[in-house]
């Protein structure tokens, strides 16, 4: 079927044009919901009028979608939800959930495919949300998750928690840049030059003192064996005295 669109039907056509769609299509959605109206004699004249109130809505609607998005930016959500071992949750938040939550906290009714999920959340914690208002607009939301019962700032501030928790492990284990020793030039710093260097305390050790009580030893086992020997030549001598002093005396006796 032929038909004249009399506004926007994203990805199908814009209002003014004239397209040719499927029967069902035209009879089952674009026509009861006053998006199209078939392309007869009396449509086709006045074309010119539907494209211009075309324009004049769309760009309506492009500044409403603006006002809404500078409405909803830093804007989070609370969902409660029941939860299980490992944060896992009974269920999951899909969009519609999401775009309920928006609409009572807006006041306006927001359309579930404006939230831009690629799959449903199906764990605790805290969520960033893109919303695709317009082609030309997106806002991010805040979307935290929490279980029944429990004080969504608690659960906020142990969200935040483990996110820079996981923040700070990434950081750890990104690799530390290499420094090329050969190109860093030791250059001695003139303050370092010109300080005092520090006095050692300079006590001998038990080395050196193993030492000298080894080298004392020596010189009196050196200075005993001298000894010695000065006495056996003093006993030496006097033997030699005394055997000159019974040689005289025997000789004294034998004269007549």
């Amino acid at each position: 079927m032929r038909v004249v669109f009399l506004e926007d039907v994203a990805g199908v056509a814009q209002g003014g044009e004239v397209k040719e769609v499927k029967n069902g299509f035209a009879r089952n959605y674009l026509i009861p919901k006053n998006l199209a109206v078939p392309a007869t004699h009396n449509a086709l004249q006045q074309i010119n009028s539907i494209a211009q109130r075309a324009e004049e809505d769309r760009t309506r609607t492009l500044t409403d979608m603006r006002a809404l998005a500078e409405a909803l930016e830093g804007t989070q959500i609370n969902i409660e939800m029941r939860s299980g071992v490992n944060n896992r949750l009974y269920g999951s938040v899909t969009n519609a959930v999401i775009a309920d939550e928006l609409s009572s906290i807006t006041g306006r009714e927001i359309d579930r495919r404006t939230i831009i999920l690629a799959e449903p959340i199906r764990e605790l914690g805290l969520f960033e949300v893109p919303l695709r208002l317009h082609k030309d607009v997106e806002v991010p939301i805040s979307v935290l998750v929490y279980p029944i019962g429990a004080d969504p700032e608690a659960a906020l501030a142990a969200a935040r928690g483990e996110e820079l928790a996981e923040e700070t492990v990434e950081t750890a284990d990104e690799p530390v840049a290499s420094v090329d020793e050969d190109a860093v030039e030791e250059e001695p710093s003139e303050e370092s030059s010109d300080e005092p260097v520090a006095s050692v305390n300079e006590e001998p050790s038990e080395a050196t003192e193993v030492a000298d009580v080894a080298e004392a030893a020596e010189e009196s086992e050196e200075q005993g064996a001298a000894s010695d020997e000065v006495e056996a030549a003093e006993e030496q001598e006097e033997d030699e005295e005394a055997g000159l002093k019974e040689t005289k005396g025997e000789s004294k006796e034998e004269e007549p």
